[in-house]
Parts: C-alpha cells; sequence; structure tokens
C-alpha cells in the first residue's frame, strides 16, 4: 500500500513526458537480509511482489533487489561526502594533484532497525587485515579505500529482541526503568572477549583505527532528536547518559501524558534504544572520550536527507565521475573576490601606463 501511494505521488511530482524515461531503483536492506537468511523462498516470493507491483507504474523500472550489508554501509558513506563536497574540494584549479594524505572523508555510522553499519576510510599506513571489509573506490580521479562492516540483528529493534531473548532464558524481564542496570546488561551483547586481529569491534570483527570525523543517521539521529540534540552539537557522553538516567526514571503515566502525541509503542521504546545507542557506540565501535567529539549526529546536509539511498542511486546512475573535472566550479564569493581583485590591478595597471606615457615633456628631456 506504501509503495503504491508513493509511486502514485511520483506520477504527480514528475512530468507525463518523462515518466518513461524515469529511471526506478529499488534497494532492500537488512529486514530483506534477515528474512533472506531465515526463509529464501519467502524473501524472494516478497521481491516478486515488489517488482509486479513497480512494473504497474509507467516508469523505467531497472531492478529491484536486496542490497549487501557492505552496500549499504558503502553507499551511506557515499551520500554524506558527496552532499558535504568532500569528493572534489581538495582538487586544484590546475588539476595538479595534491599529496593523497591531504584528502580527508568522514565516516559513516547507520543505525537501522535490523542492522547497523560503519564505514570509513582508514589511515593509508595501516594493513587492512581482513580484505573482505575493504571497498575500492575511483571517484573524481581518487582511489579510495574503505573499510566497511554491517552488523544483522544489531540495529535497535533486533537488539531489544536480543536483550528479550536472553531474559526468557534467564525466567527474568522486568523493566525497572534503570539507566545503569540497562547499560550494563547491554554491554553482554558485544563480545569482546576474542579477536584475530590487531584490533576489533566486537564478535572477533576486524576494526582499523577510527580516523576523522564520522556522521550518524537514521535511528542514531532520531533519538538524539527526541533527546533535543541537535545535528549541530556534539553531545558530551557523560551528558547524554545524565540525561537517558533522568529520562528513563521517570513514570510511565507521566511520559504518556508529557509526549501525548508520541505513539506510546515509539515512547516506550527510546530509553532502551538511547541507552543501546550509548552502548554500541562506545563498547561495540570503540568511540572513547578523546574521539567521542568527531561523531555528529545529521539528518540533512543542505537540505538532502542522508542515507544510503542516495549513494545507491548515484552509483547505479553513474552520477559520480570516475576522473577529476577540470576544474572545481568557483563559490560565488570566490568569484566576486577574484573579479574585484583583478579589477583594481587592472585599475593600477593603468594608472601606472598614464603617468609613463603622459609624462611633461620637460620630464623626458632632463631623462635623456
Amino acid at each position: 500500500m506504501y509503495m503504491s501511494e508513493c509511486m502514485e505521488k511520483a506520477m504527480h511530482v514528475i512530468p507525463q513526458s518523462h515518466h518513461q524515461d524515469t529511471p526506478v531503483y529499488l534497494g532492500a536492506t537488512a529486514g530483506m537480509r534477515l528474512l533472506s537468511a531465515e526463509n529464501r523462498t519467502q524473501a524472494r516470493i516478497i521481491m516478486d511482489k515488489v517488482t509486479h507491483t513497480l512494473n504497474k507504474f509507467p516508469f523505467d523500472l531497472r531492478g529491484a533487489r536486496i542490497i549487501t550489508g557492505e552496500e549499504e554501509g558503502a553507499y551511506g558513506w557515499i551520500t554524506i561526502n558527496y552532499l558535504m563536497g568532500e569528493f572534489t574540494q581538495k582538487s586544484s584549479w590546475f588539476n595538479f594533484n595534491t599529496d593523497e594524505n591531504s584528502f580527508e572523508t568522514s565516516g559513516a555510522l547507520d543505525l537501522g532497525g535490523a542492522s547497523t553499519q560503519i564505514t570509513f576510510q582508514p589511515f593509508l599506513n595501516d594493513t587492512y587485515e581482513s580484505p573482505k571489509n575493504m571497498l575500492y573506490f575511483y571517484l573524481y580521479g581518487k582511489y579510495y579505500s574503505v573499510y566497511t562492516h554491517s552488523f544483522l540483528c544489531y540495529g535497535k529493534d533486533q537488539a531489544l529482541l536480543q536483550k528479550l531473548a536472553k531474559g526468557i532464558q534467564q525466567i527474568k524481564i522486568i523493566g525497572a526503568g534503570n539507566y545503569d542496570k540497562c547499560y550494563a546488561s547491554l554491554h553482554e551483547l558485544f563480545n569482546t572477549s576474542f579477536c584475530f586481529y590487531s584490533s576489533c569491534s566486537f564478535n572477533g570483527v576486524y576494526l582499523p583505527k577510527l580516523k576523522g570525523n564520522f556522521g550518524a543517521f537514521s535511528a542514531f539521529y532520531y533519538v538524539l532528536e527526541f533527546l533535543n540534540f541537535t545535528s549541530s552539537e556534539v553531545p558530551n557522553k557523560d551528558t547524554l547518559a545524565n540525561i537517558l538516567r533522568e529520562f528513563c526514571s521517570r513514570p510511565w503515566n507521566e511520559l504518556k501524558k508529557q509526549y501525548k502525541n508520541i505513539k506510546e509503542n515509539y515512547l516506550s521504546e527510546y530509553c532502551f534504544a538511547g541507552t543501546y545507542i550509548l552502548t554500541l557506540l562506545h563498547k561495540g565501535y570503540h568511540f572513547t572520550m578523546d574521539t567521542w567529539n568527531r561523531v555528529h549526529f545529521m539528518d540533512k546536509i543542505q537540505n538532502s536527507s542522508v542515507g544510503w539511498s542516495l549513494g545507491y542511486m548515484l552509483n547505479l546512475t553513474n552520477m559520480i565521475p570516475a576522473e577529476q573535472p577540470v576544474s572545481r566550479p568557483l563559490s560565488n564569493s570566490t568569484y566576486v573576490f577574484l573579479m574585484v581583485f583583478f579589477s583594481l590591478i587592472l585599475v593600477v595597471v593603468v594608472i601606472l601606463a598614464l603617468l609613463i606615457f603622459h609624462k611633461p615633456s620637460y620630464i623626458w628631456k632632463d631623462i635623456a
């Protein structure tokens, strides 16, 4: 139903003359990856029905498939750096090559209901100990070696189900509203007791040393937005923990009264989701007090939504060129500055020319 409504809206937004020329791509993510792992036949039936529905509309359907976790992570990384202009901002006007170490991109942290992804460009001198976690891109005339990993069943909804399942096994599920106990309990989800590499995140998965800033989006942002942190703020870990501690301890009836416009099933999850985000970043991805301020929670960049879907579209439509542009377009302020600067130079040259070529005759006589 939702998909049909979305396509109906697209038919009204896109001029009818362009319907047949408009490509449509559909990528299914962690929820379908999880279903496919449990019941491949059922997943195939659903994707066939989705394809059948999309084919009813007059657009150019070019594929509907389940994307891998690594693809989802990589497309989120592409989206952030494309919108921030990181792929082109270091380009020289005269196309000179710059030191490869000067190219800095932002990492991507994605949190959904069923999975979470971490993607970033490691240090150049790092030894890539797990080739399956490395992806390579050639964008705007530069090579990028990117680390990525997707943790299935570690999205916020599946993580909650994991905790409930463990509680059932222990015959003990009690919601106490105690942030500190919840935080300590969530540590059980992240097994850091073994690692066959020089460094790991959790469950024995290779993780290079964290580098640069990170954009955290999707559920990372939505949960923190609810807790009154904006995308421009980098909340201190302890400050965020104190806010969660206070929120989780409040009586349920009081919360329902204050947040009466929020559905109860969503409201009931914010304590767990916020605590899980803190635990995932600290215990899972190893952001410390020194690196915590590198995480920037974001929903939009320049009015464009941050997520994997834009990177997916850019990749499939080849809208990001492999070769570096001949020159980077100048910003309006730079253009104005250069126009004024060269105009002043021209005025100075004209004045000097007048002084030299229109000196009084007695001056020329003295010079002679």
